[in-house]
């Protein structure tokens, strides 16, 4: 008896043990990479699409896989349980993870908003402008740059957020909500705008608030024990991003048809999404107007803590993170390294 009792508990030490390293390859690399991201055509979906990242993580053994999040709340709750490694998400939802605890860092910005995020109202509605909102239901998903953006619009034009009905909902539903004509207006981003904007009227784009000084990025987070474990496979995926923009800045027919393949979307919709977008560098993301340097951060410092005092406001977040905070969070390193690289 005692002799399966002391077998059986090998048998599952053993298991145990194999179990934690199951996702590591004998080179010392993980098996996979998984990367969150949501539906919008930019570097990310054509990095995937023309097999960037396998090109570059495949000479390691490593496999990826892309995992879609309808939001970045989806991909923060991914990140809090260990589930993925890399995500993309509105800047807001990073506020969010900073503010919760979140074991991840800022490492990237996708692209600014402009035209790929605005607020639409019904046609036949008699909403001509958005001081027409007063009284009116508004859907966005709070917590996003969305969400953001339509309390500064409307703010901009004398309007508190107690005039309106706000109601949370996530992109899904809101076409869902839109289609049964239960709101009024929503502010969104692709794919999802453009099925408003079929029976709906743009009332004001990101585009237009960042010229009123109200700047909204899409970003990308790493887990901070990925990239403790693995520096070397962050400066990787930096490098594939990048290849990705450099693509589409001087091939741009081949990236939008990549992107348009991937979303399966028709190219004159990719094109639009990507046009409605600026695209940067990695050298004019560690410019003082975004991240800076490792030794001189940037302006997006500010930017992020004034979010965090936005989200506060909201009651989406508890704590607004300091600068400090903010300063560690927002790493600059990795795109650094990835340029020495060359």
């Amino acid at each position: 008896m005692k002799k399966k009792i002391l077998i059986i508990i090998f048998v599952l030490t053993f298991v145990l043990i194999s179990g934690c390293n199951y996702n590591i390859q004998k080179n010392g690399w993980p098996k996979k990479i998984k990367i969150g991201t949501i539906r919008v055509a930019n570097d990310k979906t054509v990095a995937d699409k023309l097999n960037i990242f396998k090109n570059i993580f495949s000479k390691k053994g490593i496999d990826v896989e892309l995992i879609f999040f309808d939001s970045g709340t989806s991909a923060n709750i991914a990140f809090s349980s260990g589930a993925i490694d890399f995500a993309e998400m509105g800047y807001t939802n990073s506020v969010v993870a900073l503010s919760r605890g979140i074991d991840v860092e800022l490492i990237w910005i996708h692209d600014v908003l402009g035209e790929n995020e605005a607020l639409v109202a019904q046609k036949g509605r008699n909403i001509n402008n958005i001081k027409d909102l007063r009284g009116k239901k508004i859907a966005t998903p709070f917590a996003s740059t969305s969400h953001l953006s339509l309390v500064k619009a409307l703010e901009l034009n004398g309007i508190s957020k107690h005039d309106v009905t706000l109601l949370d909902m996530n992109t899904v539903d809101i076409v869902a909500a839109w289609k049964r004509g239960d709101i009024d207006a929503a502010y969104s981003w692709e794919p999802t705008l453009s099925d408003l904007k079929k029976t709906g009227n743009v009332l004001i784009t990101s585009k237009d608030l960042a010229k009123k000084g109200i700047t909204t990025v899409n970003i990308d987070l790493v887990n901070k024990n990925f990239s403790k474990k693995y520096p070397e496979l962050v400066y990787d995926y930096i490098l594939a991003l990048s290849k990705a923009g450099s693509i589409y800045k001087t091939n741009p027919e081949k990236a939008i048809k990549a992107a348009s393949e991937s979303l399966r979307i028709t190219e004159s919709e990719a094109k639009s999404q990507m046009n409605g977008s600026m695209w940067l560098t990695r050298r004019e993301l560690l410019s003082n107007d975004y991240f800076g340097t490792s030794k001189k951060p940037g302006n997006f410092v500010n930017v992020f803590y004034d979010t965090g005092r936005f989200l506060h406001d909201e009651r989406k977040i508890k704590k607004v993170p300091s600068i400090e905070e903010i300063k560690k969070f927002i790493n600059p390193i990795y795109i650094e390294r990835s340029l020495e690289m060359e």
